[in-house]
């Protein structure tokens, strides 16, 4: 499996809540080849996560969606790449509108 986390050193003791999803566009294909390809945003709290859980469910290719603790999460078996994306501001798309 390729993992790639884009957390610097500071974000993967902070940000440790993510959002996890099965992405249907981008499996079976490129880094995900033979696989699925999985992606997580890494989030500073519950709360966040919780609202921004919101915007991946809305997303049609997203599957699976759910709310996970990265410090022990393990990609399920055909898990092919998995990406952790980090959620550092209020104004990404999917923080819009959160009141913190």
């Amino acid at each position: 499996m390729i993992k790639k986390d884009d957390r610097n050193e500071k974000q993967l003791i902070s940000h440790i809540w993510g959002v996890v999803a099965r992405d249907n566009h981008m499996s079976g294909w490129g880094g995900a080849s033979g696989g699925y390809s999985r992606c997580a945003w890494a989030l500073d709290s519950y709360e966040k996560a919780e609202y921004f859980k919101r915007w991946v469910d809305s997303r049609s290719e997203m599957k699976y969606v759910n709310i996970v603790d990265l410090r022990t999460y393990r990609a399920p078996r055909g898990t092919a790449h998995f990406h952790i994306y980090v959620v550092d501001r209020d104004d990404h798309n999917g923080m819009k509108g959160y009141k913190s």
